[in-house]
């Protein structure tokens, strides 16, 4: 595909639908859906102010660190219980416990333990966000191809070596999955932390203006909420595209023979 079409798919959808409110919001409209233009206007006088770094930055390093945490912890324990059974027996029953627990309904008992901070809302993050990753690496190990485990023992490939050449590789379609998802789940929830109890952040300046019935603020703050997803999904497609390039390959060959 060129990279014209690429981009005229990637912009077509969005620009039929900012066409389609533009017309609907020609005449009079409603007091809570404010006119393109407006949001326009409102957008870069809220964002392009103090609350860029008040607001903005401390929210995206909360993510950051939060996603970073989720990440690495769910692929280090995902590798350590996908690899030894008797760890997978033993850990599976509270695994199954704390995955159903809803993570903002933790969200009080963290304030309590923890207290209101940055810590207690990179926690929320990391409770919801490790468990695609950590389910999704424990499968990827098992499912490593068990003759070429065979052979790597024959050879005496073991350890790190092993770790690195064969189980990560094998599993990396998997982790990334879960990966993707885990981005999202960070997204919510980083907005859900700042809701409770908080006097920064992006999910306390929505909650703001929507108290103050600030409607075109309210929605300034949903747009960049979208606008962080975007950034993250592209990110990641860069990402994947490096660490999946041979496994993408493979599949392209298989499709062709």
């Amino acid at each position: 595909m060129s990279p014209l079409k690429r981009i005229a798919y990637f912009i077509g959808l969005p620009v039929l639908l900012i066409a389609l409110w533009w017309l609907l919001t020609l005449g009079p409209t409603n007091f809570f859906v404010p006119k393109p233009l407006k949001l326009v206007e409102t957008f870069w006088t809220v964002w392009a102010s103090d609350r860029l770094w008040t607001d903005f930055l401390p929210s995206i390093i909360r993510l950051f660190i939060g996603l970073a945490a989720s990440i690495v912890l769910g692929v280090v324990l995902g590798v350590l219980i996908g690899t030894y059974r008797w760890l997978r027996s033993f850990t599976e029953p509270i695994l199954e416990f704390f995955r159903a627990v809803p993570p903002p309904v933790l969200v009080p008992l963290l304030m309590l333990l923890i207290g209101i901070n940055d810590q207690m809302k990179i926690v929320v993050i990391i409770t919801g966000a490790i468990w695609p990753v950590l389910l999704n690496t424990v499968e990827g190990v098992r499912a490593v191809d068990p003759v070429l485990s065979d052979t790597t023992l024959t050879y005496r490939i073991t350890g790190l070596a092993r770790l690195r050449y064969l189980v990560l590789p094998g599993a990396s379609p998997q982790i990334m999955a879960g990966v993707r998802q885990c981005l999202s789940i960070g997204l919510i929830l980083m907005v859900i932390s700042e809701m409770f109890g908080s006097s920064s952040g992006l999910g306390y300046t929505i909650v703001l203006f929507q108290r103050g019935f600030a409607i075109p603020e309210m929605w300034s703050g949903i747009a960049v909420l979208g606008l962080i997803g975007i950034g993250l999904s592209f990110v990641f497609r860069g990402v994947e595209g490096r660490v999946l390039g041979w496994y993408h390959g493979l599949r392209e060959m298989q499709r062709d023979t």
